[in-house]
């Protein structure tokens, strides 16, 4: 199924089903200010395992990103950081960034890194933001870009009807916020220090 939102004034009503659907413990496609995403509820494992399925992650290898709303939301997921720290995060989000932090005790480990580490986002994009915030909870999600297609064509992974042609299937729902930008996010990773490890779509001036 796939259901037409928009960015700028998305529909309460498909927020309300798109978050009763997470709720249930299903997988969704959702735009966000970079590529498409699978994302599920962070309190449904099964769910985080047919994502990591259909991306081609081992289960024990899986790279996951935290959706969250706002970097209020944010904060409760990761430990405590220091005034430049927090200065760059305020100043970037909402915004086209994977942070990676320091994950905090409200992270479940499933979806902590080896090094007890969670990737966090704020996407600059009003649909995915209203579905968290709906929901009452952050997102456990990663690109609908399976691993080792990162040179294949950008429009099966930033069309959302292409999308659902490959993925509409395998997911409760693809959400169509419209043509995706083809760029990742930058990934900054400040668990020590701060160092840019992927630039993508944000500029980051540190």
């Amino acid at each position: 199924m796939i259901a037409k939102l928009y960015n700028d004034n998305p529909n309460p009503r498909d927020v309300r089903r798109i978050a009763d659907a997470l709720r249930d413990g299903e997988v969704v496609i959702l735009p966000t200010d970079t590529l498409y995403a699978f994302a599920c509820s962070m309190e449904h494992k099964a769910a985080v395992e047919t994502i990591a399925r259909l991306k081609g992650f081992k289960i024990k290898q899986a790279k996951y990103s935290m959706l969250c709303a706002s970097l209020s939301q944010a904060s409760e997921y990761y430990r405590a950081i220091d005034r430049e720290t927090f200065a760059l995060l305020k100043r970037c989000l909402p915004g086209p960034y994977t942070f990676i932090m320091e994950a905090s005790g409200n992270v479940p480990r499933n979806y902590q890194n080896s090094n007890k580490t969670i990737g966090i986002r704020v996407p600059d994009n009003g649909i995915v933001r209203a579905v968290i915030e709906e929901l009452g909870m952050p997102l456990i999600a990663t690109s609908v870009r399976p691993i080792g297609e990162e040179d294949g064509e950008v429009e099966n992974y930033t069309d959302p009807d292409l999308i659902h042609d490959r993925f509409g299937s395998k997911v409760a729902l693809v959400v169509d916020g419209g043509i995706a930008d083809a760029e990742p996010s930058t990934v900054i990773d400040c668990s020590d220090g701060i160092e840019v490890v992927r630039q993508g779509k944000g500029i980051v001036e540190l």
